[in-house]
């Protein structure tokens, strides 16, 4: 499979038999160039992805409309601290009383999405069981193949195994900054697919997103570190002290949007070749508020500690990408300066 770069398309492969070549969530890196003309698509409030070519189409696969479980699956070691920021950013999907804007209202956009009966994606996502797997049992380098021998081990644990839920479950695996997953850094931050039957059992959706603090912050970390290559650019501050898990947080919403509304990638996505659809996330990487587009994250808010973010959670800040919304086919986000 041959992944590519580009600034808000992300391109899915093929399976064969013993190729796992899952749907990309690549968070990418900044293309902007200090005192660069790309500042100037601030300009524009209306450039957030919006384009009259781009349709997203439903293919009458499956989508979420049941309560959504998501079960971590904590990969490697993780401090207490860094698993309470990623556990409160899952509670506050549903969290409908959290301050405006919202993690809550950002999920508005994806449950605008149906299914062939005309239900909507579910307004409901439950923090269900986790597993961890501390002591690396597969190792500190991890394989397409080997990422889902993983999800297997967790539910078919001798004791406490994750639950069993095809229908509306969802297995998130997070790897700690010391584990290095094929193809990480220099083309994926995380991705999703869904579990062969021949390796785990059964069908199951899921998603990979690794912490980059130590391998590659300024690629998947961005806009909290930059890369070394650009040395005129600052970064931002992060809203919740952690670099690594507050650049993860995006890629999360990234893959959890496209699961519940193409978990089987048979559902919503644009592009007439279902070999290489682009999801609804895939649509608005990068694009953080409004105006963003190109290498501009958009127009973002400040908390009085300096730290950079687009919208609230139950009592955290997050900085995450917007999503497509194909009423009105464009990007849009709670945090838009016209709503």
């Amino acid at each position: 499979m041959h992944w590519v770069l580009p600034v808000l398309l992300a391109v899915i492969g093929v399976t064969a038999l013993l190729v796992v070549t899952p749907v990309s969530g690549y968070r990418p890196w900044p293309y902007l160039k200090p005192n660069s003309s790309d500042l100037m698509f601030g300009g524009s409030k209306k450039f957030e992805g919006s384009s009259e070519f781009i349709h997203m189409r439903y293919h009458m696969g499956p989508v979420l409309t049941a309560h959504i479980t998501i079960h971590p699956i904590w990969y490697g070691r993780w401090q207490k601290s860094q698993k309470k920021i990623i556990r409160e950013f899952i509670n506050s999907i549903s969290a409908v009383d959290s301050k405006h804007p919202s993690v809550a209202g950002w999920w508005k956009t994806v449950q605008l999405y149906t299914d062939q009966t005309g239900a909507n994606i579910s307004r409901t996502v439950l923090l269900g069981e986790e597993k961890n797997d501390r002591f690396y049992s597969h190792g500190k380098s991890l394989t397409r193949l080997s990422i889902q021998s993983v999800i297997k081990s967790a539910v078919t644990a001798r004791t406490k195994p994750l639950p069993i839920n095809p229908k509306s479950g969802l297995y998130l695996l997070l790897t700690s900054d010391d584990v290095y997953v094929e193809d990480f850094c220099g083309q994926v931050c995380g991705f999703h697919y869904f579990t062969f039957p021949s390796i785990v059992g059964y069908t199951l959706p899921y998603a990979w997103v690794g912490n980059s603090a130590k391998l590659c912050p300024g690629v998947c970390a961005y806009p909290f570190a930059v890369p070394q290559y650009m040395p005129g650019l600052k970064p931002l501050k992060s809203p919740n002290g952690d670099v690594g898990v507050d650049g993860m947080i995006s890629v999360i919403g990234h893959e959890v949007a496209e699961l519940a509304t193409n978990p089987l990638v048979n559902a919503w996505y644009a592009g007439q070749d279902p070999v290489a659809p682009v999801e609804i996330a895939d649509l608005c990487e990068g694009i953080y508020g409004t105006g963003g587009g190109g290498s501009y994250t958009g127009q973002l808010l400040n908390d009085k500690d300096g730290a950079t973010y687009n919208m609230n959670g139950i009592r955290r800040r997050y900085l995450v990408q917007w999503v497509w919304n194909h009423i009105v086919s464009y990007c849009t986000g709670p945090n838009a300066l016209d709503q």
